[in-house]
């Protein structure tokens, strides 16, 4: 059974955050590293999941990785599971890095406080849920497993490209910033898949010659884009005026 894993080059988006959320403030001092808490803990758990999944023996890992196999076995929970295992320290360390980029201006947007915080989780989760159910759309009933939180980190992209295009407010679905961002990725991983078809996946840093999910990165990038209205729209409902 082969394994694809996630992997991207962080780049920090351009972000122009939003006024701070009601009963929240300014904070008295700005601190070196700008990094909402809810962004770090996610960025912590990818690198503290990995140094407890080195310690096991790979056997004892298997249930937890994602296929379209096992998932139409009745395998449910490797949809979520899957985000929580990595390839190697340089495959958690790249996703650690690219969720502190791209999930920050979308943290600050949901709020460190209050019913923004499980919401943002759910979000992240949701999104890597989706894009393992892109990936096995496209390969079904495949024995190709599928493991890394870059399906999940790719929806924090499609919808940090949302707050962008918004200055700070969730933008139009089409903004011209928002379709530029789509454009970008979708080259990014159709490039992607020509080196795997090609049988160059050495030449893919960070993946250990595995495979690279592309599709499930860009099912991920369209799950952001779209969630991130109808969370924005239960966040107002679910904080006091």
């Amino acid at each position: 059974m082969s394994t694809y894993l996630f992997q991207e080059t962080p780049e920090r988006a351009p972000w122009s955050g939003p006024e701070p959320q009601p009963g929240e403030g300014k904070p008295a001092h700005e601190p070196m590293f700008n990094v909402p808490w809810t962004t770090l803990a996610l960025s912590l758990v990818i690198l503290g999941g990995y140094a407890v999944q080195s310690r096991l023996p790979d056997f004892t890992l298997q249930p937890y990785v994602f296929s379209p196999a096992a998932l139409m076995q009745g395998a449910w929970w490797t949809l979520v599971t899957h985000m929580f295992l990595h390839g190697g320290w340089l495959h958690a360390l790249s996703n650690a890095a690219f969720v502190l980029a791209f999930g920050s201006p979308v943290a600050r947007y949901f709020g460190t406080r209050g019913w923004g915080v499980p919401l943002y989780f759910i979000f992240y989760v949701l999104c890597g849920v989706l894009a393992a159910l892109g990936f096995a759309s496209v390969h079904l009933g495949s024995q190709q497993a599928m493991i890394g939180a870059s399906g999940a980190a790719s929806g924090l992209v499609g919808a940090a490209a949302r707050l962008v295009a918004g200055r700070g407010r969730l933008g139009p679905i089409f903004a011209p910033f928002v379709l530029t961002m789509g454009a970008s990725w979708l080259f990014v991983n159709l490039l992607v898949a020509g080196v795997m078809a090609a049988g160059a996946t050495g030449l893919i840093p960070g993946t250990g010659g595995a495979g690279v999910a592309w599709e499930a990165h860009l099912a991920g990038f369209l799950a952001g884009v779209l969630l991130v209205s109808p969370f924005a729209w239960l966040l107002r409902r679910l904080r006091p005026e």
